[in-house]
């Protein structure tokens, strides 16, 4: 890690994350430490408490299994033990959980929410947490064999710079179908994806894996669940909300697309 004010690498001492600068950052008591300037504090930024509490249940229940298999596959593929992994805009650290029980890496995660970064530290896994900025992520450059980032704003230009020249970054989109069994609850004229890919200036992809499956939720809590982890949380018409409100099962497929991106 580097330190956000001077760009010096940081060295841990003691409960403290320092610079040759002596730029210091407290280690909070659940392990993790806060890397943004020191007038965003990351309380009210990103997700609240309980959309993080509700992620990490949901998550916690396995219905998107599929595509942490996915993502560890291609760690495996693309990583050798001891290489640093990277995830990036981490939430509450599921995906990192489920990577590091069948892999011996090196992991890093972030988020710009501390809610989340707080929960993913909570997991007492082989990895280190910090709340940051994925616009200006404080890692050295050139320094992560691998990646991935999902369902998150993509900044190409950030990305090559951490990224070392061998290295990869995966980025995960929604395929076509996914979600459309939510869609055709919440919308008169439910709509498939696009596909569309994020721009990757600087970054050519070399592997896309599409991953597919079905989930069933059977309890008002797991649809809420979903609901608030996705875009149409904040742009749903009422008629939509009621009937989603109705609803006490959810059958829906999910589809995903896992794209990896090697430095062009």
């Amino acid at each position: 890690m580097k330190c956000p004010v001077c760009g010096q690498v940081l060295t841990r001492e003691d409960r403290a994350w320092r610079c040759m600068s002596r730029h210091s950052f407290d280690i909070a008591k659940e392990g993790y430490v806060n890397l943004l300037s020191a007038h965003r504090s990351g309380d009210k930024i990103g997700d609240n408490k309980e959309m993080a509490l509700s992620r990490r249940d949901f998550l916690n229940k396995g219905y998107y299994a599929p595509l942490a298999d996915a993502v560890t596959a291609c760690l495996r593929r693309y990583s050798s033990g001891g290489d640093t992994v990277l995830d990036i805009c981490c939430g509450e650290g599921y995906y990192t959980a489920y990577a590091a029980q069948c892999l011996d890496r090196r992991f890093y995660g972030f988020d710009l929410s501390k809610n989340m970064v707080r929960l993913a530290a909570k997991r007492r896994i082989d990895a280190r947490f910090f709340v940051a900025n994925i616009a200006s992520i404080p890692i050295m450059d050139g320094t992560v064999k691998a990646a991935f980032h999902l369902f998150a704003p993509f900044h190409a230009a950030e990305f090559r710079r951490v990224i070392a020249d061998d290295g990869v970054i995966m980025t995960a989109i929604p395929g076509r179908d996914h979600l459309y069994g939510l869609k055709e609850v919440l919308y008169d004229q439910p709509y498939r994806n696009d596909e569309k890919e994020p721009s990757a200036e600087g970054l050519t992809a070399v592997e896309r894996v599409r991953v597919r499956g079905e989930i069933t939720l059977n309890t008002r809590e797991e649809i809420n669940a979903l609901f608030r982890m996705t875009p149409y949380y904040y742009h749903t018409p009422s008629d939509g909300m009621k009937r989603l409100e109705s609803c006490s099962t959810l059958t829906t497929p999910i589809e995903f697309i896992l794209i990896i991106y090697k430095k062009a």
